[in-house]
């Protein structure tokens, strides 16, 4: 009997083996991650490949930043007088500068720094249509990241490749690095114009103060130079870079930064720029190439590469004075003499501490430095230290030596017949009297007495380099010396007996503020007091009565000793008001004659005189 349909339908009927799906979906599942396995990896390669191609760099280097400083040249007062650089920079954190300083950079040159990956998609898009309606490529979009993958990893090659690895850099330093991060090196590495990289070296560029000195107006000013530095150069273009400021302040006031009544404060304040740096070298030039010269020597390195602070003890003020004291004097006695040269230097007597120096007229014309480089005879400025060796042995001011006609054979068998300076003699002559009108038999006879060693022993103690002359010629100071170790052997006379060599750097620090050299006190007892008390006296009525008396009229108490060497080659004239320290050299470079009565009382007493009393109450 055939089945009926309800047997059919139910199970007792025949039915067809079906296969279960478990296994084909295990296949499916196996197939599908095997597929993503692949073009993940396929992709992966495909992108490590086209980085390979591509050579984008390694940006470890961007988190490790550490680029190339300025080193820093101090006055006493800690102001920057000299930056010295291959890339003038100095690096500063973010907590070193005004607030208003990096938020005026994001708003003038990335608003939406703080919510894009690196790379800001909208600012991308504008400037595409902008380029396109323009027909050229006038916009970039670069975000502050971009800038700094462009500055730090790529060339400055304007192309559609080198656009492509900076997003690529962009994003994957915004992985790496905070956003403070990113703006700390952003703000230190930037092109400012000016030769200046970084804020802090544009502040000192344009404004000379540091960056945390920086005022609204003047942040402002900085960052809107990014775009184009020498178009919006403030030195160059004011107009425009006020121009370019006013569009910084609105669009800070616009991102609610600044109120608008702050931003227009700001844009009103007048700017006071820097513009002094020729005339300052000039100035400067002489002592920065000195401390220059000690650092580097100090360090090992040259300070172009170093980025330290080297702390000095320049005084600007006294410093400025200096050159125009030595300007002045040389116009007044050599009017249209642009041939005779000068050397000036101001020294705390007791601490040696250098406050000016000036070793020519000008160093734009002549690097040559007459205070510390030249080594010329010291003339009569030898004496006072023969005279302190005598009172050390046993004279007194009141002994008398015969002043009367004085010849000597020398080694070659010459005969030397020195005279005194006026051509007369003068009998029997008080050592007070014969310092003070500097004669110079009773030194050379006084010199024999004493013993030349120990004449020399006393001049090495004060800083006098050797050799120093062996024979009678030394009385007449016929031995080399420069400006600036003669003018510090006379500390002892105002020291009480104490010697201090001239210090000009005191300390040397790494720009995070690591010590890295301190100056040392250096003085020592080379005189008896009392013969240095009564030295100071003898030098004050070389003064008041001698061949200084052209030095005479400050009300500090003052004293000196003139010096000329033969024919009036040299000129000069070292001295002292209350506890400071000072020397005028004059002459010619090849050793001309200054001319006729050209001594040192005459044309280098008064340009002293001239200097210490702008100073008097120092």
């Amino acid at each position: 009997m055939p089945p009926s349909k309800a047997q059919s339908a139910s199970g007792s009927s025949p039915r067809r083996k079906r296969t279960s799906s478990k296994p084909l979906n295990e296949k499916h599942i196996i197939g599908f991650l095997f597929a993503i396995s692949l073009i993940l990896t396929l992709f992966l390669g495909g992108l490590l490949l086209t980085l390979a191609l591509l050579k984008i760099p390694d940006i470890r280097t961007v988190a490790e930043y550490q680029p190339a400083q300025a080193s820093e040249i101090l006055d006493r007062h800690g102001n920057v007088i000299e930056r010295i650089y291959a890339e003038n920079r100095t690096v500063v954190p973010l907590s070193a500068m005004p607030s208003y300083l990096p938020q005026a950079f994001v708003a003038a040159e990335d608003s939406r720094f703080y919510e894009h990956p690196g790379l800001d998609l909208w600012s991308v898009s504008r400037a595409a249509i902008n380029n396109m309606r323009s027909g050229h490529r006038g916009q970039g979009g670069s975000t502050i990241t971009q800038q700094v993958a462009r500055s730090l990893l790529l060339s400055p090659e304007k192309t559609y490749l080198r656009k492509f690895k900076e997003a690529i850099l962009a994003w994957r330093i915004d992985t790496l690095l905070s956003k403070d991060e990113i703006l700390f090196i952003y703000l230190n590495q930037i092109y400012l114009g000016d030769g200046a990289y970084g804020v802090e070296a544009a502040a000192q560029a344009y404004f000379g103060k540091h960056a945390r000195e920086l005022s609204l107006g003047e942040a402002a000013i900085l960052a809107g130079l990014p775009q184009a530095p020498s178009r919006y150069s403030p030195h160059h273009h004011l107009e425009a870079a006020q121009s370019r400021q006013r569009y910084v302040l609105n669009r800070m006031a616009g991102d609610g930064v600044i109120s608008s009544e702050e931003a227009r404060r700001a844009y009103t304040r007048p700017l006071s720029l820097r513009r002094e740096s020729i005339e300052e070298r000039g100035v400067n030039g002489y002592f920065v190439q000195l401390v220059r010269k000690q650092a580097e020597e100090i360090l090992g390195i040259s300070l172009n590469r170093a980025g330290v602070r080297v702390q000095t003890t320049l005084d600007p003020e006294q410093q400025k004075e200096a050159a125009l004291a030595l300007r002045r004097g040389v116009d007044s006695f050599f009017p249209g003499n642009g041939k005779v040269q000068g050397a000036i230097i101001s020294v705390d007597a007791c601490s040696g501490r250098v406050r000016a120096l000036s070793g020519g007229l000008d160093f734009n014309e002549s690097a040559f430095d007459r205070a510390t480089q030249a080594r010329r005879s010291a003339g009569s400025l030898i004496k006072p230290l023969l005279y302190a060796a005598a009172f050390e042995k046993g004279f007194t001011p009141q002994t008398t030596v015969l002043d009367s006609p004085f010849s000597i054979r020398g080694g070659d068998g010459k005969l030397w017949q020195p005279r005194n300076f006026s051509g007369k003699h003068f009998g029997e002559t008080t050592l007070r009297e014969a310092l003070v009108h500097s004669r110079n038999i009773v030194a050379i006879k006084l010199l024999q007495k004493v013993g030349i060693a120990r004449v020399q022993k006393l001049a090495e103690e004060c800083g006098i380099r050797p050799p120093i002359t062996s024979d009678l010629s030394l009385a007449l100071g016929a031995t080399g010396v420069s400006l600036l170790e003669m003018t510090t052997a006379y500390s002892p006379f105002v020291c009480q007996g104490k010697y201090s060599p001239p210090v000009l750097l005191t300390a040397i620090e790494a720009n995070d503020g690591k010590k890295i050299y301190g100056a040392k006190p250096g003085g020592r007892q080379v005189l008896n007091r009392s013969v240095a008390t009564e030295m100071k006296g003898l030098l004050q009525a070389v003064i008041s009565e001698g061949t200084g008396k052209k030095a005479a009229g400050l009300s500090l108490p003052a004293g000196g000793k003139t010096g000329t060497t033969n024919d009036n080659r040299d000129a000069w004239f070292i001295g002292f008001a209350g506890s400071r320290l000072g020397g005028v050299w004059l002459g010619y470079d090849d050793n001309t004659s200054l001319g006729k009565g050209r001594s040192g009382g005459v044309v280098a007493a008064p340009i002293w005189r001239d200097f210490m009393a702008g100073f008097e109450k120092e």
